[in-house]
């Protein structure tokens, strides 16, 4: 049953996506005649948040800053849940087609199925002002969502969809604790849901250019057989037209054969 190969890299792409959101952000610094002194971009990395906070309490004592821990602010973010969206699921037969790669095929693809992705941004400071100078250059940006578009299909590059990033909410933490030498560390943590949808294998079909029509009367026949009269047969105009072609469909596009079959009534 499972053995169609496909791989669409839908959270490959959803994980570049969303880095790809925080990843030109900056914090400044100023004296105290409001002159900017420095300007620090902050580095974005998928790594998860323990992680983060070992390498910072490598060095807990300022005294004995000998090496160098963890360079702050920076950031870092994870997947930390898949959840199946039940309302955003479509009837399950439907499936949409275009043209394929040849003139003389198509392309077929089922209705998708819908996740939720599940990302937690942390943000990692040793001032609040370079924390929260983060959080407000992100926070305006979701009302609480803010759409991308993304291309679901590499071989299909046309494709596109519209894929929701939501903001549910913002947490902090203060870990400074002991004397004024420890290394303090704030962290504020972001959650966030990205809707998107897993797409199956898509087939490969040839493109429908004849159709036939049979006409009859109905128990016309012997022993009340149906009678089959005629068969009308409909072709495009030109022949080798493409599903993306803007021919019409008036009369002057087709050509219509009538044959008689019998003559029975």
């Amino acid at each position: 049953m499972f053995g169609t190969h496909f791989y669409h890299r839908r959270v490959r792409k959803s994980v570049a996506v969303f880095g790809s959101l925080f990843n030109n952000i900056y914090v400044l610094r100023k004296n105290s005649s409001g002159n900017v002194i420095s300007s620090v971009k902050v580095p974005l990395s998928y790594a998860p948040k323990d992680k983060f906070i070992e390498r910072v309490r490598e060095v807990p004592d300022l005294r004995e800053d000998t090496r160098v821990a963890i360079k702050l602010p920076r950031m870092s973010f994870e997947i930390i849940a898949f959840d199946y969206d039940a309302q955003r699921q479509l009837q399950k037969t439907n499936a949409y087609s275009r043209q394929g790669s040849a003139n003389t095929a198509r392309e077929k693809f089922f209705v998708p199925v819908p996740y939720n992705i599940n990302f937690q941004l942390n943000i990692y400071a040793k001032t609040q002002d370079d924390a929260l100078q983060i959080v407000e250059q992100i926070v305006p940006y979701f009302n609480p969502q803010y759409t991308l578009t993304v291309k679901p299909f590499d071989k299909f590059p046309s494709i596109k969809e519209d894929t929701p990033v939501i903001l549910n909410g913002i947490t902090f933490s203060d870990d400074f604790e002991g004397s004024q030498e420890q290394r303090r560390t704030i962290i504020y943590t972001l959650d966030f849901t990205m809707k998107i949808q897993f797409h199956g294998p898509n087939s490969t079909s040839n493109i429908i250019r004849q159709v036939d029509a049979n006409l009859g009367i109905k128990g016309g026949g012997l022993n009340d057989s149906d009678v089959l009269t005629e068969r009308i047969r409909v072709v495009p105009n030109p022949t080798d037209v493409n599903p993306d072609s803007d021919f019409g469909f008036d009369d002057s596009d087709f050509t219509t054969s009538i044959t008689i079959l019998s003559d029975s009534a």
